[in-house]
């Protein structure tokens, strides 16, 4: 052991390790009155508390990157109904998640098929 300062080591990993040490270091911060309209409007909607906090997540990112003020948005969602915003929330958190894996949501059929009418013989 010795008290001198430790030599740096001449590594050519040196910068990789510095870029990934700062990978997803940045914080994002909102106004607390957004973040609170976005919650309490989904939990209004019937969200649990925390289906709502991450759906709000999301949103709030979602608007962020489409530069999108977030109560136009919510009142935009506003006057859909239940199974129009659960489709649309749907295909936002399918927006923002792996493309391994999606969300789904069904849809009526609204097309007659030919084999469903009644044949009298």
């Amino acid at each position: 052991m010795s008290n001198l300062p430790k030599q740096p080591a001449n590594d050519s990993a040196d910068e990789v390790r510095e870029f990934f040490d700062q990978y997803l270091v940045r914080n994002i911060s909102y106004p607390t009155n957004q973040v609170d309209a976005v919650i309490g409007f989904f939990e209004s909607k019937g969200f649990d508390k925390n289906a709502a906090i991450s759906t709000a997540t999301i949103l709030l990112q979602q608007a962020k990157l489409d530069n999108v003020n977030v109560f136009t948005l919510l009142d935009t969602l506003k006057g859909l109904t239940q199974v129009q915003l659960s489709e649309i929330i749907a295909t936002v958190l399918n927006y923002n998640r792996q493309k391994i894996s999606t969300l789904g949501f069904r849809v009526e059929s609204t097309n007659q098929k030919f084999e469903r009418r009644n044949i009298i013989v």
